[in-house]
């Protein structure tokens, strides 16, 4: 058994599989081409939100967080929710596509590791679903996504550091003041001493009102967080939040 779990990755590496984007194979989940046309960390975000800021825009934040600080203290994003990647995230919510999550976390990753002086988490909790919910999918996407990336950059992951403590209704099908009365008071941290004074990163696969993000941010810095990140996939275009 230790022998074959040996060989399983060098194997692995050897044998071609298909871009998830154009079917092409090759030793990459994403070939290069694809990848350049794209993939790109381009675009300048708010460090707080991840919002897209106008070219050549050199302001510390958005209006929007200058106005009303959220409870979280940055965000980092791989790349916008559009085509081709918002097929990709229906895949592994809905499709049961796993093996999406780990190219997830390879491309948040390489985000990370290409924002200068990035303080890196003490702790990796994904965004928890309610038991319903989880039961009716099998998995939670963005623990999925929180292994692999936690391995990369040699951060722990926790996936019981906060609890959903009741079911909620789709962030997707609701809007502004719904979307913030439908994430208030659901999250709980059952173990205090694990949160305080530290630096919490919280992972999603998709970040776009970040009500719910907000939300466990907030519970969080309550229990004593010295620092919340959110690390998420995706980033939805302002006029989508």
């Amino acid at each position: 058994m230790a022998l074959a779990m040996a060989l399983a990755k060098p194997l692995a590496m050897l044998l071609p599989c298909p871009c998830v984007l154009c079917g092409q194979h090759g030793r990459e989940a994403l070939c290069a081409p694809c990848r350049a046309q794209f993939f790109s960390q381009a675009e300048s975000r708010c460090p707080v939100c991840a919002d897209p800021l106008p070219p050549g825009c050199t302001v510390l934040m958005c209006g929007a967080c200058v106005t009303r600080r959220p409870s979280y203290d940055a965000t980092v994003a791989a790349t916008a929710y559009a085509l081709p990647w918002d097929r990709l995230v229906l895949e592994l919510k809905f499709g049961g596509q796993l093996a999406h999550a780990r190219l997830f976390a390879q491309l948040l990753a390489e985000a990370v590791r290409a924002l200068p002086a990035f303080t890196v988490p003490a702790l990796l909790c994904p965004v928890p679903l309610g038991p319903g919910r989880l039961a009716g999918r099998g998995f939670n996407q963005a623990l999925e996504i929180a292994r692999p990336l936690g391995r990369m950059l040699g951060i722990a992951v926790a996936p019981r550091l906060a609890e959903r403590v009741q079911e909620t209704s789709a962030q997707s099908k609701l809007h502004g003041g719904r979307r913030r009365a439908n994430v208030a008071h659901v999250f709980a941290v059952p173990d205090r001493a694990l949160v305080e004074g530290r630096h919490i990163g919280i992972v999603d696969d998709v970040m776009s009102s970040g009500q719910t993000l907000g939300e466990l941010a907030a519970v969080f810095k309550r229990h004593g967080a010295a620092r919340v990140t959110n690390m998420v996939f995706a980033r939805t275009p302002p006029r989508h939040s």
